[in-house]
This record gives C-alpha cells, sequence and structure tokens, in this order.
C-alpha cells in the first residue's frame, strides 16, 4: 500500500462509526458470503454491478481489492460490469487519484486505465473499463453479485453464475456532474465507499 492511501485509510474511523446500522447489516452479509467462499477454499469473486459500469461500482471494485490488500486478505478477486458499455467517468479517476491511487489513462473512447494502489511494481495494476457485467474479462460462474445501484438492480434481478447476489445501493455522484459541488461530491462517495468496503472486509475476522 502506498504510503498516501495508507494514510487516508487511517482517517476513515469516524466515517465507519457514522455507517448506519442498516447497512452495516447488508454489509455484513456480503462478508458473510465471501467467508463462506473461503471456508470452502475456494477464492471470492465479487462483481460489483451498476448500470453504466463508469464510477460506482469502480470504485467499489478498486476500493475492495486494495483493502483486502491492505488488510492481509487473500483470494478475494474484484471485478465490475454493468448492463450497458460507457466508459469509467473521468470525474471518478480523478476522484481515485486524489484519495492516493496512482492511475494511468492509455487513452481512447472506453480507455483502459490502469490502476496501482502499491508502490511494489510486482503487484499487477487493476484493469479498469466500462464492460457489461458478462463480459469475458469477468468471471462467469461462481460469483457473488453485489448491485451497486437500484437501477441495475430492478433490471437485473438475477445474475447468470452468481450463486449469492446482494443490492448495496450508493448515491450517483453523477447528480453534481459540472457543478461547483462536482469533486465534492465525487470524493464523499468514493470514501463512503472506501469506509463501507473497509468494514465488511474488517468483518471477515470477526
Amino acid at each position: 500500500m502506498n504510503s498516501e492511501l495508507s494514510e487516508f485509510i487511517l482517517t476513515l474511523e469516524s466515517d465507519i462509526a457514522a455507517i448506519p446500522g442498516t447497512r452495516k447489516e447488508k454489509l455484513r452479509e456480503l462478508s458473510e458470503a465471501i467467508r463462506r467462499k473461503l471456508n470452502e477454499e475456494k477464492p471470492a469473486n465479487l462483481i460489483f454491478i451498476c448500470t453504466h459500469n463508469s464510477r460506482r461500482s469502480h470504485f467499489c471494485q478498486i476500493w475492495a481489492a486494495a483493502l483486502a490488500d491492505h488488510l492481509g486478505v487473500s483470494d478475494v478477486n474484484t471485478f465490475s460490469g454493468g448492463t450497458e458499455v460507457t466508459a469509467f467517468n473521468p470525474r471518478a479517476v480523478d476522484a481515485i487519484r486524489r484519495a492516493g491511487f496512482r492511475v494511468k489513462n492509455p487513452g481512447g473512447e472506453n480507455p483502459r486505465y490502469l490502476v496501482r494502489y502499491s508502490d511494489n511494481n510486482e503487484r499487477e495494476p487493476l484493469i479498469c473499463f466500462s464492460k457489461k457485467f458478462d463480459d469475458p474479462w469477468n468471471p462467469l460462474n461462481d460469483i457473488i453479485a453485489v448491485m451497486t445501484c437500484s437501477d441495475a438492480d430492478r433490471h437485473c434481478p438475477s445474475v447468470p453464475g452468481a450463486d449469492y447476489r446482494i443490492s448495496i445501493p450508493f448515491d450517483d455522484p453523477k447528480q453534481a456532474d459540472n457543478s461547483p459541488l462536482e469533486s465534492q461530491v465525487y470524493d464523499e462517495r468514493c470514501r463512503q465507499i472506501a469506509a463501507e468496503m473497509l468494514y465488511m472486509i474488517s468483518e471477515l475476522d470477526s
């Protein structure tokens, strides 16, 4: 974990304390689904699904991967997808940069961003781009599906290949696009997801 991200994570204690009880219950349910996989000596393949796979699902994928590594939890693999293909939104990319992730942008209409959370070059970067949830890039069987927006939850009531599905929606920061509050709202959503993913993974030890 690079030092900037480590410092960011240390500031999340008060955010975790402020997570509403109903959301903590859902996060514990997700943690229990992961624990069952690990107890069976299987990898826990989490796919975070949002309509456009452009903001919230990427935040979840990236933070869950980074925090599992930070807490020394192995065999937790994270992916993301949507019901449509757009692009990883540059505003969301900027928010993870501000949090401390190292991001390279190769360009293109739907660029494949290289996202690093460690200064150890032996760790492969996360490759993040918009894709449908059933894209061959993602695992197609034996997965845990996490619905991160209410629209995807409504329009994708079942996820082929998932043996567990749960809805944990987040408010869309898109509402602040092109407004004076744009960066603030994106940072708030990025931070909220970081805190909730940290709580969820921490519960694996409970």
